[in-house]
């Protein structure tokens, strides 16, 4: 009997040891390699909490998994366009702004923007533009123009994203277009000047544009402001422009999906996000621009001062956030796909 005694004082300690150690946990689903990790322990060890982190690849990977899973999932870092799309088939969650009070610390210039015009379902997480970087020694005159881009004596020295909606944007930009047209004439023209640039591009690139550039394999590069930061934080011989014709103007937010189950603490690290000396942390980490005023005071001045992060508002004049293409899709996939392969005929639409 005594030792029946023990044993189930022994279960009984196990038991309460186990409820102890089971911590409250918070689902957060993010860009690859897009926040500093010691942001994230910091707040696991400030709220007694674990975080659970994923990474995904891009905002179509993250909408299938938001549509289609029963994953608990609490925080996601949509892009503009998405965040429009996830609204639209009801994938998100309102946010209670009165719980994130450090959002005054967000630019007057970075809400009520076209995709949540009403703040209702995101808060900006980080912004940029998308221009050309190139090395300056080696082509002192500068680029300024998206039509450098199909100069010939630039002829195998010119790198860009292997990104569909990006490269269409310059395309367009270039023949005085909105980067958001559906017309399918449009998106022709667009399609068959690609195709008169491609002899003169060294390669469609992804994340490894920046690797391309610093070591200058190639010396002209279509990309994003972030990472024309990093690249010229490496190699000091280039410059970042935002051509003239205008570019896309892109922004990052966090939003909260439908199948969130711990709504509060996502609130709370939203919160936590937006408070300037975290969001500084952030942004110096990520060398990308953060969409706070307050949390720039935090930042090294060669980072508060760099031009390709913060740029003149008067160089944005010409700039377009993208919207949903998603009525469109097929018609952007087919001009995409024949383009790549070398297809420059028109074809009438699906």
């Amino acid at each position: 009997m005594r030792k029946y005694k023990v044993l189930c004082i022994a279960f009984s300690v196990l038991f309460f040891m186990g409820c102890k150690e089971e911590k409250e946990k918070l689902f957060i689903y993010n860009w690859g390699d897009y926040m500093d990790m010691d942001v994230v322990h910091q707040f696991e060890k400030d709220e007694g909490i674990q975080i659970v982190y994923q990474e995904f690849a891009s905002n179509e990977d993250l909408y299938v998994k938001i549509q289609n899973s029963n994953d608990q999932i609490d925080l996601i870092f949509p892009s503009d366009y998405m965040i429009e799309r996830m609204k639209k088939d009801n994938l998100l969650k309102k946010i209670d702004l009165s719980k994130i009070p450090n959002y005054k610390y967000i630019d007057e210039r970075f809400r009520h923007l076209d995709y949540d015009p009403d703040d209702e379902y995101s808060v900006p997480y980080f912004w940029g533009t998308v221009g050309i970087v190139y090395n300056a020694e080696k082509y002192p005159e500068g680029l300024d123009s998206w039509s450098d881009l199909w100069d010939e004596k630039y002829k195998k020295d010119i790198v860009l994203y292997n990104s569909q909606r990006d490269v269409l944007m310059v395309a367009l930009k270039k023949l005085g277009y909105s980067m958001n047209v559906t017309d399918e004439n449009i998106l022709e023209e667009a399609k068959y000047e690609l195709l008169k640039q491609k002899p003169l591009v060294y390669a469609y690139l992804g994340d490894e544009i920046k690797d391309i550039l610093v070591m200058e394999d190639a010396n002209i590069g279509m990309v994003y402001s972030g990472d024309a930061s990093v690249i010229i934080s490496e190699n000091e011989k280039y410059k970042y422009s935002i051509p003239k014709e205008g570019t896309n103007i892109w922004f990052d937010a966090v939003a909260i999906p439908k199948n969130s189950k711990n709504i509060e603490m996502a609130h709370k690290f939203i919160n936590y996000l937006c408070d300037p000396k975290i969001a500084a942390m952030n942004a110096e980490y990520l060398q990308y621009a953060t969409p706070e005023t307050e949390a720039k005071k935090y930042l090294p001045p060669e980072m508060e001062n760099d031009k390709a992060l913060f740029p003149e508002i008067s160089n944005l004049k010409n700039c377009e956030i993208f919207s949903d293409p998603s009525k469109y899709l097929k018609r952007y996939d087919r001009i995409w796909t024949e383009f790549q392969s070398g297809y420059n005929k028109s074809q009438k639409s699906e």
